[in-house]
C-alpha cells in the first residue's frame, strides 16, 4: 500500500497487481529452476519454470539464495548457468502478470 498526498488531502493508492520481477530476479529464478541449459524452450515453458522455481524456493529471495549457494560451491558452473539464464530471460518478453512472484 502506498500513500499519496494531493492538495492537502491524503489518498491511499492500492496497486492493482504485483509488479513484475526485474530481469535480474527472473534470471535468478530461471537459474534456480529445473530447466537444462542444453534445452531450447518456449516463452511459456520459461515462464512456467520461473513460477515453479519461485514457488519451490519460497519466493525470489529463496531463488537468490540458491544462486549464492551455487556460486559458493561451483563458481565456474554457476557463472555459465547464470549467463544462460540472463540470455534466455533477455530474449523473451515478460508476460503482463507474473502471478505468485512476490518476494
Amino acid at each position: 500500500m502506498s500513500t499519496r498526498f494531493e492538495r492537502g488531502t491524503m489518498q491511499v493508492v492500492l496497486p492493482s497487481a504485483l509488479p513484475a520481477p526485474s530481469l535480474a530476479a527472473r534470471a535468478e529464478a530461471l537459474f534456480a529452476s529445473d530447466l537444462s541449459v542444453r534445452g531450447q524452450y518456449t516463452q511459456i515453458e520459461v515462464a512456467a519454470a520461473i513460477r515453479r522455481a519461485i514457488d519451490a524456493h519460497r519466493g525470489l529471495r529463496g531463488c537468490a539464495g540458491e544462486v549464492a549457494a551455487a556460486y559458493g560451491e561451483h563458481p565456474e558452473t554457476a557463472a555459465r548457468r547464470m549467463r544462460w539464464a540472463r540470455t534466455v530471460v533477455e530474449g523473451i518478453n515478460a508476460p503482463a502478470s507474473w502471478s505468485g512472484a512476490a518476494a
